[in-house]
């Protein structure tokens, strides 16, 4: 057989053998065990520690910013308030402000619930961990873009009546624990906390 032929004959041989292999091939290939995808370079794998060094790190803010009173506060109740004062002076209203939920106005002089005010603080500074604030984050930009000008955040707020988002008998039961813990604090009695006063 010539150099020529014996070529021929093996190419043949070879596509024979891959015609009838290759299905088999091919199925093996696609049951093999599948590695775990590595993350894309430059990103980290997220830390699972990250999220409550994180609200550490806001609920210290948040003391730096309106004292240990307040701190104290939010950590006992689990939300911030403010009051805003009528023509004489004597809180008429106050804010109930929960951390990534309505701030729920109310009427000092009753507890009648008045509105639910959405607002949302999201975190820009780094879009790939999420855009969500630390929780005592959230409650404190509220507290400040009310103190700062509460009728433009209240303007600019969707406004729903109570019960929309929140239980009712919920921020009820809130409102109510909150006098009680302002009845022991004259600080926080004012408004929140440490001698802040009213809106």
């Amino acid at each position: 057989m010539s150099g020529a032929a014996a070529a021929a004959l093996a190419i043949v041989c070879v596509a024979l053998a891959a015609f009838a292999y290759l299905p088999d091939l091919a199925y093996r290939w696609r049951r093999r065990p599948q590695r775990a995808a590595k993350p894309p370079r430059g990103r980290t794998v997220a830390d699972p520690g990250e999220e409550l060094r994180a609200e550490r790190r806001a609920e210290k803010l948040l003391g730096e910013v309106l004292g240990a009173d307040a701190l104290e506060a939010y950590r006992a109740l689990g939300f911030l308030h403010c009051f805003g004062a009528d023509r004489s002076g004597e809180p008429a209203y106050g804010y109930v402000i929960y951390p990534h939920k309505p701030i729920v106005s109310f009427s000092v002089a009753t507890g009648e619930l008045l509105n639910e005010h959405c607002v949302s603080f999201p975190d820009r500074s780094e879009p790939e961990g999420g855009q969500r604030l630390p929780d005592a984050d959230d409650a404190l930009a509220k507290w400040l873009a009310l103190r700062a000008d509460e009728r433009s955040l209240i303007n600019e707020a969707n406004m729903h009546l109570p019960g929309r988002q929140l239980d009712p008998d919920h921020v009820r039961r809130d409102i109510a624990r909150l006098s009680e813990w302002t009845s022991r604090s004259p600080a926080a009695a004012e408004g929140n906390l440490d001698g802040a006063g009213g809106i």
